[in-house]
């Protein structure tokens, strides 16, 4: 099933070019309010049990064509983003000729595979656009796109066993995680205000299968970036899932960036990012500057 957030937080299934309002399908009233909508993060936890009432619903419903809503990012509230770095080998490969050109040195430590936290406020979707800061273009740094396979969590739970983490996964969306490359903290420079597109929506992992075989493509003004398949990661899904709630517990809705496939380059005002992964979709993503304070 794909599951989108359109318009007033409304919830759809998607089908063909259609998507379907199934939200009165719910069993809880419809918040609207994305600092209170409890009833996503209920909806991930009890999928399973909501799942033939969706189903029902966008049966007998009317489908609205995909280009007459405005599609959200298909994830609300999240207690927090998990990323994870240096997660494919031609990716650290690349990262050594990066970071000489942007640090003046590697940072060796960087190279190693582990989870950081992004801001959920630098969440938005693909009918957002990507907002570079003033600030940062100001000083010069490069500003880089990273498009990867995004993990939403289901049933959430602490000291989760690789052999069950799939269970704890709702499904699968698209992500870009927008980086400035500096010297500051990974949390800190991947957190601006829409350093996090998330779209088109969110495909149930039952009908997105195996997370090791998905295509991600990424073009900026329709030259190609990154090209690569998942089954090249380091540390595959179902290990990133159990080693995250090592350190802390998962909950429902709770998103994770599976790390950046090689090809990651400069983003600048004007760009148009073009990414999609097979079996979920794809999304457009314009690039523009932050407006100036006027005094």
């Amino acid at each position: 099933m794909k599951l989108a957030i359109f318009d007033d937080n409304r919830l759809g299934v998607v089908t063909g070019d259609e998507v379907v309002d199934v939200t009165g399908a719910l069993p809880w009233p419809h918040e609207p309010d994305p600092l209170l909508a409890g009833w996503w993060r209920a909806l991930c936890r009890d999928f399973a049990a909501l799942a033939p009432a969706l189903e029902a619903a966008a049966r007998s419903g009317r489908g609205q064509p995909l280009d007459s809503v405005r599609l959200a990012a298909p994830v609300l509230g999240p207690t927090k983003i998990i990323a994870s770095a240096s997660n494919y080998q031609e990716h650290i490969d690349e990262m050594h000729s990066v970071q000489q050109r942007t640090l003046g040195q590697v940072e060796s430590w960087m190279m190693n595979f582990d989870i950081f936290l992004k801001a959920p406020s630098s969440i938005v979707g693909p009918g957002s656009g990507i907002v570079l800061p003033r600030d940062v273009l100001a000083e010069g740094s490069e500003i880089h796109h990273e498009s990867e396979l995004v993990v939403v969590i289901g049933t959430g739970g602490k000291d989760i066993a690789v052999e069950n983490a799939l269970d704890h996964v709702l499904g699968y969306t698209i992500g870009l995680d927008i980086t400035v490359r500096s010297p500051a903290d990974r949390s800190r420079r991947k957190s601006y205000d829409t350093f996090s597109p998330l779209g088109p929506w969110l495909t149930t992992s039952d009908e997105a299968g195996d997370p090791a075989d998905f295509d991600i493509l990424l073009t900026c003004n329709g030259e190609t970036r990154q090209a690569v398949n998942t089954s090249t990661m380091i540390t595959p899904v179902p290990q990133i899932v159990a080693y995250a709630s090592r350190m802390m517990t998962l909950h429902p809705g709770d998103v994770i960036f599976t790390g950046a496939p090689p090809g990651v380059g400069p983003i600048l005002p004007g760009d148009v990012l073009d990414t999609s992964i097979s079996r979920l979709g794809a999304m457009t993503m314009t690039v523009r500057a932050e407006d100036a304070i006027y005094s």
